[in-house]
C-alpha cells in the first residue's frame, strides 16, 4: 500500500487504537454525556487534559455552559455504556435513565460501572473545527478496580460499529 498526502494522515489515524471515554456533565439541572474519541493528557505539571466534544452533539451545548466535566474510562465488560453514550442522543432520550449513576463532585453524574474516572474544572475552550477543545484541570476522581494497569478498556476499535446519535 502506497498512501501519500493527507490520505496518509487519514489512514494513520484510522489504524491507531486509542481508548475511548464517556464524559458527563451537568449545569442548571441539565445532565448530559457522550462517548468521546478525542482526548489526551497534555501536561504533567500542572495537570491538564484535553477533551474534544463534537459541536453537533447534545453534550456540547450543556458542556459549553458547565464548569466541570467527568471523564470515565469504560471497562470492556461494560461496552453497553459506549453503545448508550455513543449511539443515542440526549436530544431524544435521557441516557441516565438507562444506566447506573450517582451524583459526584460538583453534582457531576458519575457512571457506577466505570472503574476509573476523574472530575475536572474547565479552564478554557477552543474552537478547533467541528469540535471544541475543552482544556481541563483534574480536581477529583476514583479508581475502583484492584489492578488499574490491566489492558481491558473499551477502545476506538471496539466502537467502530456504533451508529452515532449525531454526525460529528
Amino acid at each position: 500500500m502506497d498512501v501519500a498526502g493527507t490520505d496518509a494522515f487519514d489512514k494513520m489515524v484510522e489504524v491507531i487504537d486509542y481508548p475511548v471515554f464517556v464524559i458527563t456533565t451537568v449545569t442548571e439541572g441539565r445532565r448530559s454525556g457522550c462517548l468521546l474519541g478525542f482526548a489526551t493528557q497534555m501536561s504533567i505539571d500542572p495537570r491538564r487534559f484535553l477533551i474534544g466534544i463534537s459541536q453537533a452533539n447534545h453534550t456540547h451545548g450543556v458542556a459549553t455552559a458547565a464548569e466541570y466535566l467527568a471523564v470515565h474510562l469504560i471497562p470492556s465488560d461494560h461496552r453497553e455504556l459506549a453503545e448508550l453514550f455513543g449511539g443515542q442522543t440526549g436530544d431524544e432520550i435521557d441516557k441516565f435513565e438507562r444506566c447506573r449513576w450517582s451524583a459526584g463532585p460538583h453534582g457531576l453524574p458519575i457512571l457506577e460501572d466505570s472503574e476509573m474516572w476523574f472530575a475536572a474544572r474547565i479552564l478554557d475552550r477552543i474552537d478547533v473545527g467541528d469540535h471544541t477543545a475543552h482544556i481541563v484541570e483534574p480536581v477529583d476522581g476514583a479508581i475502583l478496580v484492584d489492578d488499574p494497569e490491566r489492558d481491558s478498556w473499551v477502545s476506538f476499535a471496539d466502537t467502530r460499529h456504533i451508529e452515532p446519535g449525531h454526525d460529528a
